[in-house]
Parts: C-alpha cells; sequence; structure tokens
C-alpha cells in the first residue's frame, strides 16, 4: 500500500528580528507558545493538538527552513523514504528530538527547490492551566488574546522552476490532489493541491523572476467565520499593521485579509469561508488567464494589485 500524507503540520521560519517576530505572532495574531528551546520558539492556535504549527528563530536573513508535514502512519515515513530513495532523491534522516515535539523524520528536496519534511509521531502538549480550554476537545481558551486563529490551515509557495515536474512529483510520488488550477499559454501556471478535503493545502504559483528560485508567499491561519475576518482587520489597524482586504478569492470562494510580520517579511493570510471537497472523483476546476482576475479576487482589494511588498520569503 503507498504512503500517504495526512495534514499539514508546521513550518520552520527563520526572522532577521526575532523579538518584532514574537510580538508579531504571539500577541496580534494570538498564537499561543507551547515552548522555547535554544532560542527556538514553538508556537501554535488555539486549536492546533500537535506540538507546534510555527517555529520560530533568529537568523542573519530571513528565510523558511522547512515545512513539515505529518503522515497518516509511522510505517508510512519509511515507506515514503524508499520511495524517495527509488526517485533517486536525496533524503535527509533526523531522529526523535530533533525538532521538539517530533519523532522520527526525513527531509528532502522538492523539484521546486523547497525542502519539506515528514513524520508521524508527535507530542500532543496540553496547555497550562491557566490558559487551557474547558473543553476536552480544544487545547488553548479561544479568544484569550489577538486576532486568535482556530488553526493552521496551509501554505503558498512560488518557485520559478518547471512546474509541471514539481506539480507531477507532489501528485504521483507525494499523493497530493490537485484541485483547482489556473492554465496559461504553456501549461499550468499555479496549482491548488491538497490530501485533506480542503481545496488547498499547499499551492505553488510559478513566477518568472524571483530573488531565489524557491519562495514562501504566504503561510494561512483560520478563522471561524466573516466576521472574525473583520474582528482581526480592526486589530491589526489599531496595532498600525498595513493589510490587504478583506476579500474572497474565485479559488477556494475563501475570504481572506494578508498581513506582513514585520520581524521577518512573513506575510500571513487569515482564512474563512471556502468550501469542502468530499467528491471521491472530483475533478479539477480550470481557471484561464482571461479569468486570472477572476479566480484570484472575486470581490475585495486584489492582492496581485495592492502587494504588501514585492518580498517573498526565501525557502531552503
Amino acid at each position: 500500500m503507498a504512503p500517504e500524507i495526512a495534514k499539514l503540520g508546521h513550518v520552520a521560519l527563520v526572522s532577521t528580528d526575532l523579538e518584532k517576530s514574537l510580538v508579531f505572532f504571539k500577541e496580534v495574531i494570538g498564537l499561543e507558545e507551547t515552548t522555547e528551546i535554544d532560542g527556538v520558539h514553538y508556537l501554535r492556535a488555539y486549536s492546533d493538538f500537535q506540538h507546534h504549527t510555527l517555529s520560530i528563530e533568529a537568523g542573519e536573513s530571513a528565510h523558511v527552513k522547512h515545512i513539515g508535514w505529518r503522515t497518516k502512519t509511522a510505517e508510512c515515513v519509511q515507506g515514503f523514504k524508499e520511495l524517495l530513495d527509488e526517485q533517486g532523491i536525496d533524503v535527509q534522516e533526523y531522529p526523535k528530538g530533533t525538532t521538539p515535539g517530533i519523532g522520527n523524520s526525513i527531509r528532502f528536496q522538492l523539484p521546486s527547490g523547497h525542502t519539506f519534511e515528514l513524520y508521524y509521531d508527535v507530542e500532543k502538549s496540553k496547555a497550562g492551566s491557566d490558559n487551557a480550554s474547558i473543553l476536552k476537545n480544544q487545547i488553548y481558551k479561544s479568544w484569550n488574546k489577538g486576532i486568535s486563529p482556530r488553526r493552521f490551515d496551509h501554505v503558498n509557495i512560488h518557485t520559478t522552476t518547471d512546474v509541471d515536474e514539481s506539480y507531477a512529483f507532489l501528485t504521483e510520488v507525494l499523493g497530493f490532489n490537485m484541485r483547482e488550477y489556473l492554465r496559461g499559454d504553456d501549461g499550468i501556471l499555479a496549482g491548488w493541491m491538497s490530501v485533506t478535503p480542503l481545496v488547498h493545502d499547499v499551492a505553488m504559483i510559478k513566477k518568472e523572476t524571483l530573488p531565489t528560485p524557491a519562495r514562501l508567499h504566504h503561510i494561512s491561519y483560520w478563522l471561524d467565520d466573516t466576521q472574525d475576518i473583520i474582528r482581526a482587520a480592526d486589530i491589526l489597524k489599531e496595532n498600525n499593521l498595513p493589510f490587504i482586504g478583506p476579500g474572497k478569492h474565485g479559488v477556494s470562494q475563501a475570504i481572506y485579509l494578508y498581513v506582513m510580520d514585520p520581524g521577518s517579511g512573513c506575510r500571513v493570510e487569515l482564512f474563512s469561508g471556502g468550501y469542502l471537497i468530499f467528491e471521491p472523483d472530483w475533478e479539477p476546476v480550470e481557471w484561464t488567464l482571461e479569468e486570472r482576475a477572476l479566480s484570484n479576487t472575486y470581490w475585495g482589494d486584489s492582492v496581485q494589485d495592492k502587494e504588501l511588498n514585492n518580498i517573498t520569503i526565501e525557502a531552503r
């Protein structure tokens, strides 16, 4: 039986101004800190069950070290190792404890240049008694501070390499499903893919020029409804942070708001609404170049026309 990925796990972020990043993610976004070890801070949303969904540490340049994914079983990690070996992909193995809260893992590069980490065993840390939820099916108190998103949702990555090879790798080797895509004159320019019923756990976009071939465009956290997005806009305005939105995407039909971490430059999308896919015979939805504006912005501020800046974070 082929190995399978269960869900998006975490992003390992390096910031050039750790203090600013921690204020942004902990106090403004409202993530909870599970622990800090050797200068690395491990954070998660109030209903994220695993040890962390975001780690932040200081560095001379802002970048993403890797993007982590949890597999469906422990055996899947070794199964993917063997599958990647057969593909001639260089795979690095890491023992339990290399990353706090994560068991044995493997890391490798996609054809796009992004580094993925796969693991199964996780530490499901409890919250301290002072901020633990009384709900048995939730970790922290909701609305405890800041915007307070419920959970980690997806990542959006960019590349200048041949995206067809990357799409094939994600679907044929790692088992992602193409849900929606943008087709240009020379093939697919953007693809939204998932291993869950979400429209996308990962989106990959082809760019003609980037400072480095592999970049992170944004990470995304989920809010329960549109009113939460409006509340988030008020909180960002009170903190004098510029943002894009609220708006609605054509792809995914989700309500969005984008804001930049002032410490690292990491773009964060706050995300709600949309639809889920349960059909086993789902046919990927095609958008054309003529429909690109609609697919990107159904209504609201255009992310293409009103970028916070032109910098995306290098992925290593």
